[in-house]
């Protein structure tokens, strides 16, 4: 969301003889549009990859089913299936070296059963024959479609905490590029809805018709875009964490912890650690522990067992313990939120430590739930996914057509940023409100912060960058 052309966006000039506060209201609209043009010269980019990226994920069902098929379905549905302990002794016999940690059991009967192992230090999921424990095939764990697409929309391909930390950071500029949008393009008269509203379809090649194509699919889409990034936003390294933080000091997202036989374990260990396919509200679940003894260490037949007896719908994961005194773990996020289950089982007597459902969820733990499945694209099928498409391909159409229109308007040797207001309440007035975005978000907050130095320390005491800049 970028620069809108000069003619249209610049506020008009007050007249002589207007009172202060008649002057401050073009003063705000000027602050606001700079605002506006700085974050979307800085983070628009950013904006489109994770919209291009996210786009794609969306439909990661469609194209896996695609690219795996001959993986992930079976030839000929047999008659009788082997057990989950016959499949995996096979698997291991066949391919020495191979350790499983999580085997996902699927809801279908011509569907392969998943794999999560360690083949020589490598992470490795491989699929097989439900039927005849044969391996369809074999995946490096980091290399599949969707941990590519997966990197680029959480790091940028490139990896690692400060990647994550940008997209974060360009994730909440975009929630400030729709606010301040919607502040600028709001329909002030009846004239007004049209260029923001509708289209005016007139002129194609002229400034007008960029700028209705930045605006009017801004202003249709702009709520659902927002709901996009917050619900993107639990899955963040710094929000993330004050989300869940807020969750569980508000009661309000998994209930207190249920134990058979003990007390509250005091380690630090959670569910994220140790298992597959969690719901995002028992991500840091505390795990409890076996109660290590001369018992055996059930089979995997059995905990399926305990997931059936438990009610657990497919398709679901069993996590294997850690340890002596580590526990089996059902999880599945399901499809249908309301059907996602956590389950920690003792190893050795099969006692079910912890079960935590949907309903269990506080309130704040139920909506972010299921604002994740629609950020996912799997809350109510196909016309999800359709809509986060249009959101996507939205995002980008506003993006792009915003550099179409700064290419339009941009005079040469400048940045062409709309200028400061003269009223230095205005300026302060509208400072203060990114502020107040800055706490609420506190790698926006740092970013001000930063850009608030560059402007003081160096912009305005170099001429190029201070001409460049229009500061």
């Amino acid at each position: 969301m970028n620069a809108m052309p000069v003619e249209k966006l610049a506020p008009p000039a007050p007249e002589s003889g207007k009172s202060p506060g008649s002057r401050l209201f073009p003063a705000l609209y000027q602050s606001v549009w700079r605002w506006h043009f700085y974050a979307g010269v800085l983070f628009a980019p950013l904006l489109v990859i994770l919209a291009f990226s996210g786009s794609v994920y969306l439909f990661k069902p469609q194209i896996e089913g695609y690219l795996y098929k001959d993986m992930l379905s079976v030839s000929e549905v047999g008659a009788a299936s082997l057990t989950t302990d016959e499949l995996i002794a096979k698997t291991v016999r066949a391919y020495p070296g191979t350790t499983i940690s999580s085997i996902t059991l699927p809801d279908q009967p011509d569907a392969t059963i998943k794999m999560a192992a360690s083949r020589n230090g490598t992470s490795t999921t491989m699929y097989a024959d439900p039927y005849t424990g044969n391996i369809t095939g074999m995946l490096n764990s980091d290399k599949t479609f969707a941990a590519f697409f997966k990197k680029m929309h959480s790091e940028l391909v490139v990896g690692g905490t400060w990647a994550n930390r940008l997209v974060e950071l360009a994730a909440c500029w975009g929630v400030i590029l729709i606010v301040t949008g919607l502040y600028l393009w709001w329909p002030r008269s009846k004239s007004a809805i049209w260029g923001t509203i509708l289209p005016r379809l007139g002129n194609r090649g002229s400034r007008q018709f960029s700028r209705d194509l930045h605006a009017v699919p801004a202003f249709w889409l702009s709520i659902f875009i927002l709901i996009l990034i917050a619900t993107g936003l639990p899955w963040s390294g710094v929000m993330g964490g004050q989300i869940d933080r807020l969750a569980n000091a508000t009661n309000s997202n998994y209930p207190p912890y249920a134990l058979a036989f003990m007390a509250k374990p005091e380690s630090v260990t959670v569910a994220k650690d140790v298992a597959d396919d969690l719901p995002w509200a028992a991500e840091n679940i505390p795990v409890p522990q076996s109660m290590a003894g001369s018992y055996l260490t059930l089979g995997i037949q059995d905990i399926v067992g305990i997931a059936d007896k438990q009610n657990v719908k497919l398709p679901y994961t069993i996590s294997m313990p850690r340890g002596e005194t580590g526990v089996y773990t059902i999880s599945t996020a399901h499809v249908r939120p309301g059907n996602s289950a956590t389950l920690h089982i003792d190893q050795y007597s099969g006692a079910v430590l912890t079960d935590v459902r949907f309903a269990d969820y506080g309130i704040m733990a139920k909506m972010i739930t299921l604002g994740i499945a629609l950020h996912e694209g799997r809350l109510f099928g196909l016309a999800n996914q359709l809509l986060g498409l249009a959101a996507c391909m939205g995002l980008i159409l506003i993006a792009v057509s915003s550099y179409v229109m700064w290419r339009k308007r941009k005079p040469d040797g400048k940045l062409g940023a709309p200028g400061k207001p003269k009223d230095k309440r205005a300026t302060i007035g509208v400072l203060a409100i990114m502020l107040i975005f800055g706490a609420l978000m506190p790698l926006v907050g740092l970013s001000i912060i930063f850009v608030l130095l560059l402007e003081w320390l160096v912009i305005r005491r170099i001429r190029p960058l201070k001409h460049w800049f229009s500061v």
